[in-house]
This record gives C-alpha cells, structure tokens and sequence, in this order.
C-alpha cells in the first residue's frame, strides 16, 4: 500500500480502480486545514492524463504488472516485436503503447517489458543507449569557437543536435529520457 507521502514520478498506483502512474505532484497545505497532494495522473492503458487531488491519509494499491525480459526483433507496419528469450514467445506492441521509446530500441537487444492483465504496454529503457550516427552534414572550420550544434541522424532514425566534431559512423550516447546528446562513445 502505498501513502500520498510515497509519490514520485513514474510511482505505478491503482485510482478508481484504474492502473495510473505519477506525472507530477505537489504538496500544498492551506491555512488550518490539513495537507493535500494535487497530482497529474497518466492512465497506464489509454495515455489520458487526469489531475486529482489527495489527502495526506489516502491509501494506494499498487496495480498487478508484470515485467519480463525480452528480445526485440523488428518493427513491421507500425508494430515492434518482442520474443521472451526462455519461451521463445513472441509478442507485437503497438508503436502507440511504445511511444518515444521506439526511438531507443536496437534489433537483437534485450529490454524490460511490462505487462497489465496479460497485454504488453510498454518498454523500460536504460537511462541511456548508444547509437551509431547515420548521418550529418560535415563541419565547418571555425565552428569550434561558439557552442554551435548541428543535426545528426542516428541509426533508429532519430535525430539529435550533436556538436560539430561528430561525424557519420561515430556512436554517440543518448539520454533515454530527453532525448539529448550526452557524449561520443567509443
């Protein structure tokens, strides 16, 4: 069970019967009256953001997931699949449930994916990921005095502003979780 006081972001909570996770929240007191916390809640299934407001001694469940690792494989017409690497299972998650974190995802490499009521939702990610640079325009001489950046294709197709050294067949470490440049790999 978990308390108001528990919340953090991406904290997994039953609402109303409803499987949410934790956007944000904040805790305010108004003169006498005791502490609440205002959240925004994202619906774990549908991706419909909803605030609510909760007092300090309200109690939560936490929803019945599963997580598993699997292999991912491809991505055919909008869908990325999966194979559990014990049962040689596959399954197909839609690019909708993915989100951002198709950008992120390597053939053959192994992630978390979570389950609700038996139906994958969604993949964990690593914090972040290396990824080989497709391609970008060269550098200009010159361009190393000012903190300029140039536009970089990576091998998922995503594409991120990277300083002007990098250049194509570089790997470079991207941020998971906003999508940024951190650092070339070797």
């Amino acid at each position: 069970m978990y308390s108001p006081s528990d919340f953090r972001k991406g904290l997994r909570i039953i609402v109303d019967d409803e499987p949410y996770y934790v956007v944000e929240y904040q805790h305010f007191k108004m003169g006498r009256g005791k502490a609440n916390i205002r959240t925004k809640l994202k619906h774990i299934k549908t991706g419909a953001v909803v605030e609510k407001v909760f007092s300090s001694n309200d109690s939560f469940k936490p929803p019945d997931m599963e997580e598993k690792k699997m292999q991912y494989l491809y991505e055919n017409t909008g869908e990325f699949t999966f194979m559990d690497s014990k049962t040689f299972e596959q399954i197909a998650i839609p690019v909708d449930n993915l989100g951002d974190a198709r950008w992120y995802l390597l053939e053959n490499e192994e992630y978390r994916v979570l389950f609700l009521d038996n139906q994958a939702i969604s993949v964990e990610l690593p914090a972040s990921v290396i990824l080989d640079v497709v391609e970008t325009e060269p550098s200009a001489r010159g361009d190393t005095v000012t903190n300029i950046t140039k536009p970089a294709k990576l091998v998922t197709g995503l594409v991120v502003k990277v300083p002007p050294f990098v250049k194509e067949g570089d790997k470079v470490k991207v941020d998971t979780r906003t999508g940024e440049y951190l650092e070339r790999a070797n």
